[in-house]
């Protein structure tokens, strides 16, 4: 016959005649259901109250559920096998493993016990071992127990399995057949022969009295923790042939596995200001439950900074020195029965180290005229704050000023010199390159020396004039003026033997600027100078002679005169008066200054010295005794 099974959608073939749905019977054509050996019971063996209860305390997520089907038992009878069997050893190893319905261990043979041989290999191959002897081989891989003892059993490819005591004693303990993890809720149940009344039950782990259970025959542990494990036994008092007696179970060994480790808390201990920051914490679940789902929580100094969240990554996008401390993380069971810290993770945010430090000025170039506004101002490339400035300038520790900029409002001529910028991030200091700062005076009171000249200047003389200022910045450039256009450049205007064409007002304009480009210009006017050039002799009065024919004119007309007035007096005078006597030679009797013309009469050409023309007239020595003739100028 053939038995049909279906769960979760999978059809599983058996020795039977029926199909088996859900929680309806079966039983082979011509026999009540359940009369022959082979019977196939799709309830459950243990009653409806167990069934829920191991159905609500072992499903959890992730739990690693084996597909059972149906098949015949060399018994005759038949067992469903369905999401409540469970392995004894890890789930998924690759290993041969030994399924046991129902799932409690030990577990007792009035359950009506079915065994499922699981491994590699054809099912036909399986070998069973009962107390260590070979029992069947070639057998089927199910089959129910009739009798106590431990079994076991083997698969070509995967060996042996582990074993499984079938107990048939007066109290046992059980435990569910299945992997136990932290959080998990768990019942243990002290179970007297035959499910005989039990009374006065107290449990007892690693020889300590556990006290009595508020449930009576049964112990519940939730959640579980990882002290739980142990081993455990039961004591009770039952009827023993009408008597009442104390019985203790066998020791059940509790395994309590890790849901999943102590996190571990990755990250980079010292990130740079700025910079992201991404904390991992590392905590894989259990492969006896790889699904579990866990929850993520970061803190910071105790203060939570993140979660809860399913992802175990922290990620801060940029990090500042306020974010720095010490970091730890926890994670959680679903529910929050399990829950597990790390270590700390101390983590120092370092500042970026500062460098290019610089200094500009407003405005550009740092020179600024006196009495203007100067602003500089500090900036670094590179580096995190926060930050502090200070201003010095040359060598000079004495800060002029904190901040990052630096205003002087109205600059004198000491304020220049080079100024630095230092900035500090309280773990380091960079200075900047120093700039230098000009002060630009401008140019005022212009003046001319000489500044006042002989007057009238003669034709000849030579001249020199000096353009000179009272203060003025470097560099100054000097332009003459002469009747208010330029005639020429520098301090100095040389003109030499001057002549009548440079008579006129002269002037001086003093000149300095701010920058290169010349975008401020200062000028200073200095006062006009007069300069009047006369030709040479005008105006002159010198002891000298006659030139020219006026002066012939002016001996002729003497000579005559001077002639007619002896002759008229010679008659009268006494013959024996001596002749008188001739004047002396080089005595001046008559001078007069003739200035000669201009050569070629140009108004333009130089002046000569003037020709002066001295004229010697002899005349009559006076001596004692002499009459009183008397020689008149003649003008």
């Amino acid at each position: 016959m053939l038995l049909l099974w279906e769960w979760g959608g999978v059809v599983a073939t058996g020795m039977c005649g029926c199909c088996c749905h859900g929680n309806r019977g079966c039983s082979f054509p011509g026999n009540r259901k359940g009369a022959l050996s082979a019977a196939v019971l799709c309830g459950d063996v243990t009653g409806v109250t167990s069934h829920r209860l191991a159905r609500q305390h072992s499903h959890h997520p992730g739990d690693k559920w084996p597909r059972q089907c149906v098949t015949a038992s060399p018994g005759g009878g038949g067992q469903r096998h369905g999401r409540e069997a469970q392995t004894l050893g890890l789930a998924g190893a690759q290993t041969t493993q030994l399924l046991v319905q129902p799932p409690w261990t030990p577990p007792v043979l009035w359950d009506r016990v079915t065994l499922t041989c699981q491994g590699s290999g054809t099912a036909a191959a399986t070998t069973w071992y009962k107390d260590g002897q070979r029992w069947w081989q070639k057998g089927p891989d199910r089959i129910v127990v009739t009798q106590s003892g431990t079994y076991q059993c083997d698969r070509p490819d995967t060996g042996l399995s582990p074993t499984v005591s079938v107990s048939n004693d007066w109290l046992v303990l059980q435990v569910p057949a299945r992997a136990l993890l932290e959080g998990d809720e768990v019942k243990l149940r002290c179970r007297s022969w035959q499910d005989k009344l039990v009374t006065e039950v107290q449990f007892y782990r690693d020889g300590n009295d556990l006290g009595r259970s508020p449930w009576g025959t049964e112990l519940f542990l939730s959640p579980l923790q990882l002290n739980n494990t142990g081993r455990y036994r039961c004591r009770g008092r039952m009827e023993d042939w009408m008597r009442q007696t104390l019985k203790v179970s066998e020791p059940v060994t509790v395994t309590v596995h890790e849901l999943f480790p102590v996190p571990v808390l990755e990250g980079p201990p010292e990130p740079t200001e700025g910079s992201p920051l991404n904390l991992s914490c590392l905590s894989t679940p259990s492969p006896l439950r790889p699904r579990a789902p866990l929850l993520h929580l970061f803190y910071r100094d105790g203060q939570l900074v993140g979660g809860p969240q399913g992802s175990p990554q922290l990620l801060l996008p940029a990090v500042g020195v306020s974010h720095s401390g010490n970091y730890s993380c926890e994670v959680r069971s679903e529910w929050g029965a399990v829950r597990k810290s790390s270590a700390r993770l101390r983590v120092t945010v370092r500042r970026v180290p500062l460098s290019g430090v610089s200094v500009s000025a407003q405005p550009p170039g740092a020179q600024v005229a006196l009495g203007d506004r100067l602003v500089l101002s500090c900036a670094v490339a590179a580096g995190t704050g926060p930050l502090s400035f200070s201003w010095h300038r040359g060598d000079s520790w004495a800060p002029l000023g904190t901040g990052p900029h630096l205003e002087l409002r109205h600059v004198g001529d000491n304020d220049s010199g080079h100024y630095q910028c230092r900035a500090s991030d309280g773990d380091s200091v960079a200075e900047s390159v120093p700039l230098n700062v000009t002060v630009l005076v401008p140019v005022a009171n212009a003046t001319i020396s000489p500044g006042a000249l002989a007057q009238p200047v003669r034709a000849g003389d030579p001249v020199t004039l000096r353009c000179s200022v009272q203060v003025g910045s470097a560099p100054v450039t000097f332009t003459w003026l002469r009747n208010g256009r330029e005639v020429a450049r520098g301090p100095l205007l040389e003109l030499g033997d001057v002549h009548v064409g440079h008579s006129g007002t002269y002037q001086c304009v003093a000149t300095n600027q701010l920058g290169q480009d010349g975008h401020r210009v200062f000028q200073a006017l200095s006062p006009e100078l007069a300069l009047t050039v006369t030709p040479r002799g005008r105006g002159d009065t010198v002891a000298a002679g006659v030139g020219g024919s006026l002066l012939s004119l002016v001996l002729l007309v003497g000579a005559a005169v001077g002639w007619h007035r002896w002759h008229r007096r010679a008659p009268g005078m006494p013959k024996d008066r001596t002749s008188p006597v001739p004047p002396e030679e080089g005595e001046v009797f008559y001078t007069y200054v003739v200035p000669t013309k201009r050569p070629g009469g140009s108004p333009g050409a130089t002046p000569e010295a003037p020709q002066v023309t001295y004229a010697e007239l002899p005349g009559p020595r006076w001596h004692p005794g002499d009459g009183g003739d008397i020689y008149e100028n003649v003008l």
